[in-house]
């Protein structure tokens, strides 16, 4: 199954024509900090099929948004795997959606959870190569650890870490918004 994207512009085309459902999959703390006005939290990790046959019940379209556009298209496979059709990835996630006019709800700000997975796994690179060289050599293997992780990553598309730090205490918010359908 194919992911239909369609543009920032395009999106509120469809809002200025009437109600849309957007929702948006990134974590609680990102959404705080900054999310279309008009977007529904639904983080990736909570997007199970019985979520989608709950709160996105009928036929109408649904749209989906992240920070960039990746996590977009995998919460658009899931929904598209579980059965429903018309589902839209917005391009350029959330950030296009700003630079395109998009009215934008701004929150307090806070780390990148993509900057946390930098700093998580260059320290975890550094204190293996440290422990391997000053310790024992075979404590090396953190930083081959990590690496392959990174390739991983890469290929697949999927941070394991990335979601590991998602569900951190630090990455939670007070008063979760989460699923706080619907917003039109």
């Amino acid at each position: 199954m194919n992911v239909i994207e369609i543009t920032p512009a395009e999106l509120m085309e469809r809002k200025n024509a009437g109600p849309v459902t957007l929702i948006d999959v990134r974590t609680p703390v990102e959404f705080q900090e900054m999310h279309v006005s008009f977007a529904n939290l639904v983080p990736l990790d909570t997007l199970t099929p019985q979520v989608v046959g709950e709160k996105f019940k009928g036929t109408d379209p649904v749209y989906v948004v992240c920070r960039s556009g990746s996590r977009g298209k995998k919460a658009c496979e899931a929904l598209l795997a579980s059965g429903r059709t018309n589902v839209f990835n917005i391009q350029g996630g959330t950030l296009a959606c700003a630079q395109a006019g998009l009215p934008i709800t701004h929150g307090k700000k806070v780390m990148s959870l993509e900057r946390q997975v930098r700093i998580a796994a260059g320290f975890l690179v550094a204190l293996g190569s440290l422990l391997g060289f000053f310790v024992d050599p075979r404590l090396g293997f953190i930083s081959t650890f990590i690496g392959c992780g990174l390739m991983f990553a890469g290929v697949t598309d999927t941070c394991g870490m990335g979601m590991m730090l998602a569900k951190m205490p630090w990455n939670r918010v007070a008063n979760n918004p989460s699923c706080s359908l619907p917003k039109t």
